[in-house]
């Protein structure tokens, strides 16, 4: 539901806003009215034409970062986990030390020499993102490859990348769907975060971005139809995707189930 609220926003941003995001005027610091449901901003930009503008931001830095960095989690561990050998060896080195390096480091390190765009950064999180999820998928295709029906794969000839394909990956499809939903949720924090700190696209709407000029108002009372919904929005999203979370977790795990019902 909460999801929905937010999905149906972003879609909807150019027929329940009449204005630019961007477009400056010189009804600056303006209160909450009939043409400006949310007031303006310091420079006379409409808030709630951001607000709904910056929810597209957040939704699409989240289903992309969450698919690209569950494609590499998917391959990586999914080999990794049924090929085995010195290839797993060095796939899991690779993950151990990635596991280690603060991904919101490595973007303000670049950030500092390369001002990101809005599709770079999504390129830069799926990169720094994916190794916790494939070490679970790791994991449960060790488990999985010892199936009857995968022995029986193996038994009649098929190689390798057919059993991946058939047999392997649409059995890790809760597992999958769980990395996708905890990606997106990661995602939309880290974009807020980074956009607060400014190392993202200046020309990009975002939540962050725009916590980060209503911060510097909070001695006016602007701050009241400003910055609380703001905030309140991107606790709602995230909110939605841990909730989604939760559910798939306790659909895919019976016990959680049982115990809730006891």
């Amino acid at each position: 539901m909460l999801l929905t609220l937010v999905v149906g926003a972003a879609v909807m941003a150019p027929v329940l806003s009449s204005f630019n995001p961007t477009e400056q005027t010189v009804n600056a610091f303006q209160p909450p009215s009939r043409e400006h449901r949310l007031g303006t901003n310091d420079v006379g930009q409409d808030i709630f034409a951001g607000l709904l503008y910056g929810a597209r931001t957040s939704l699409l830095v989240a289903i992309t970062v969450a698919f690209f960095s569950t494609a590499i989690s998917t391959v990586v561990g999914a080999t990794a986990g049924f090929l085995g050998g010195f290839y797993e060896k060095v796939a899991m080195r690779v993950v151990d030390a990635l596991l280690v390096i603060p991904p919101m480091l490595v973007v303000i390190i670049i950030a500092a020499y390369v001002q990101p765009s809005l599709w770079y950064l999504i390129l830069l999180l799926s990169l720094l993102t994916w190794p916790g999820g494939a070490r679970v998928i790791r994991s449960q295709t060790l488990v999985l490859k010892e199936k009857a029906h995968v022995r029986a794969a193996r038994t009649f000839g098929a190689g390798p990348a057919y059993i991946l394909v058939r047999h392997i990956i649409p059995d890790l499809g809760p597992i999958l769907m769980s990395n996708l939903v905890q990606g997106a949720r990661r995602a939309v924090f880290m974009e807020a975060g980074l956009s607060f700190l400014g190392v993202t696209d200046p020309t990009t709407i975002s939540w962050g971005k725009m916590l980060y000029h209503a911060l510097k108002y909070v001695y006016l009372d602007v701050w009241q139809w400003w910055l609380i919904p703001i905030g309140v929005s991107l606790s709602v999203t995230v909110m939605a995707f841990t909730f989604i979370g939760y559910a798939l977790e306790e659909a895919m795990d019976p016990r959680l189930r049982r115990g809730r019902h006891a």
